[in-house]
């Protein structure tokens, strides 16, 4: 069992910065892909980065690529999603979600994940 417990949201306003963190509970932390996805109001969710077990590999959306960059600490057993440059249309709710096996080409899809952080809410203002 993996709880993932997501923080940093909040009021930017456009063109700003903010750091989520994705805290996970369990000794195998390194094990598990973490991923990154946002819902906004009235749209389905999507896919908006992730990182491997190790770290070694990332994958972002297109529409987030040179603005999000996101990072682990197998130390502190937390993930991070640094968005910067921030746009109105960024506003959403933004969730964190684990699994241990998932190939590349699968990062992107939230079926693929079984744990997920109850979302943390981030609000662009124009």
């Amino acid at each position: 069992q993996v709880q993932l417990v997501e923080s940093g949201g909040g009021l930017v306003q456009r063109g700003g910065s903010l750091r989520l963190s994705c805290a996970a509970s369990g000794r195998t932390f390194s094990r598990y892909a973490m991923g990154w996805f946002r819902q906004a109001p009235g749209k389905e969710r999507e896919f908006v980065a992730s990182i491997s077990g190790n770290g070694a590999s990332t994958r972002s959306a297109d529409s987030v690529k040179g603005r999000f960059t996101n990072s682990r600490d197998s130390a502190k057993n937390t993930v991070y999603l640094q968005m910067n440059s921030r746009k109105p249309e960024n506003t959403a709710v933004y969730y964190c979600a684990a699994d241990r096996n998932l190939y590349y080409s699968e990062v992107v899809s939230q079926n693929k994940y079984d744990y997920w952080g109850q979302g943390t809410q981030v609000t662009v203002s124009s």
